[in-house]
Parts: structure tokens; C-alpha cells; sequence
């Protein structure tokens, strides 16, 4: 098993390469951490079995940088990996050529299990059963990470907003949201929530879009309208 893992988050990639390892001692695995080392490795003569791809790391440009990459290197296969996708990004991904999708929910038996079928040749689109739609890369609050339906939801500081249900917005967009409402800038949500400004800036613009709001302001507006300035 010959991988080349492209992600901006040490943390996960390195729990991922050790989980790998462990299970399959002689696999060998190049990190990169953006599409730009990615795409220095091959270019220096590495050749992986399977690129795995994180959606949303420096260089991708939503699925630009995909798109280049198997432009520049159609005999490679390609999977990708994001803790943020929408259904939209994935079924877009595998029409350009995506062998796989790893939603970063998976658990790692899980995640080997899958990247064994895909390294034997097939394809992999998770699908949850009680939806029938592609699984999720967070978790919506209807269910824990061990599938317990109806269970408190990951982030229980999140109130279940019903207003903004039918948006379809997510329990991160939420927790952004409530920080949006309180009048925070990205960077202080960053702080607030543990996480990259990058991150936060793309959770804006997705409840931008969900909110019809043109702007950052005009949504703050709109999530105080919904209740979110109440949530603890």
C-alpha cells in the first residue's frame, strides 16, 4: 500500500498515518501538507497506489486544484478527504474523476476498511441508510458519532434552532452563526471555536448562502432575527 496524504490538519494526518501503519505495517505513506507539496512529490517521481486529498486545504481552490491534478496526472488515482463537504462538492468530485470519498466521520476501521476497497480497484461513496444520501462529513445533530439516534447533538452549547432547520444548516455553521450573531469578527470566532481563520471564512460564506444573506453583516442580522445572539 503505497498512499500520499495531502492535508493542513498535523493532527489528523498524523493519527491517520499511525492508524494505517499499525494495521498494515508495510504500507508506506508520503504527507504533504497542501496541494502545492502534493504536487511536488509526483512532480519529484513519487508514485502512491492512491492521493488522498483533503477538500479544503491550501491550494484546492474549491475543486480547482482537483481538477489540475488530474489534468497533470490522469493515471493516478485520486480520493478525497473533507470534514466540511456537501453533497454538492462530493457528487461534483466524483464526475471529475474521484475514485472515492472519505468523509472524515468515518472511524479509522472504517476508513482502512474503505481505502482497501478502493486500493482493490473500486469505488467508494458512502451512503447512510436511514437517508439514502451521501454520509455527511459533520455531524447534523440528530445522531452521536456512535449512530444513537435521537441522542443529545456533538455540540449541546447548540440550540435546535427549527427556523433554521429546513436550510440545511449544519451544527458547525451554527456554532459559527451564534458567534456571528454575538457580533464577532472571523478571527475571534476562530479563537473562540478552535479553529483555522480559513475554516470560519468558509463557514460564512456557506451560511451566507443558506441565509440568502449578501453579506456578513446582513447574516449576523438575520441570525439574531432566528435566536441565535440567545445561544450559550
Amino acid at each position: 500500500m503505497k498512499l500520499l496524504l495531502a492535508d493542513d490538519h498535523t493532527l489528523f494526518r498524523d493519527a491517520l498515518v499511525q492508524y494505517i501503519v499499525r494495521a498494515e505495517p508495510d504500507a508506506a505513506v508520503s504527507l504533504a501538507k497542501d496541494l502545492y507539496e502534493a504536487m511536488a512529490l509526483l512532480e519529484s517521481g513519487v508514485e502512491p497506489d492512491l492521493v488522498l486529498l483533503d477538500l479544503r486545504m491550501p491550494g484546492m481552490d474549491g475543486m480547482n486544484g482537483f481538477r489540475i491534478l488530474r489534468e497533470k496526472y490522469p493515471d493516478i488515482r485520486v480520493a478525497l478527504m473533507s470534514g466540511v463537504a456537501e453533497s454538492y462538492d462530493v457528487k461534483q468530485a466524483m464526475e471529475l474523476g474521484a475514485v472515492a470519498y472519505f468523509p472524515k466521520t468515518l472511524s479509522g476501521k472504517a476508513m482502512l476498511k474503505a481505502l482497501q476497497l478502493v486500493l482493490a480497484g473500486e469505488r467508494y461513496l458512502p451512503i447512510e441508510h436511514a437517508t439514502n444520501e451521501v454520509m455527511p462529513s459533520y455531524y447534523n445533530g440528530l445522531e452521536r458519532p456512535g449512530g444513537e439516534s435521537g441522542a443529545q447533538p456533538p455540540y449541546p452549547h447548540v440550540r435546535d434552532f427549527s427556523a433554521a432547520d429546513p436550510l440545511k444548516i449544519t451544527a458547525r455553521e451554527r456554532d459559527v452563526l451564534v458567534q456571528m450573531a454575538k457580533g464577532y469578527t472571523n478571527k475571534e470566532i476562530a479563537d473562540v471555536l478552535n479553529l483555522q481563520l480559513a475554516t470560519v471564512k468558509l463557514h460564512v460564506r456557506g451560511v451566507c448562502r443558506k441565509l440568502g444573506a449578501r453579506n456578513r453583516t446582513e447574516a449576523a442580522l438575520k441570525a439574531r432575527e432566528l435566536g441565535f445572539a440567545t445561544a450559550s
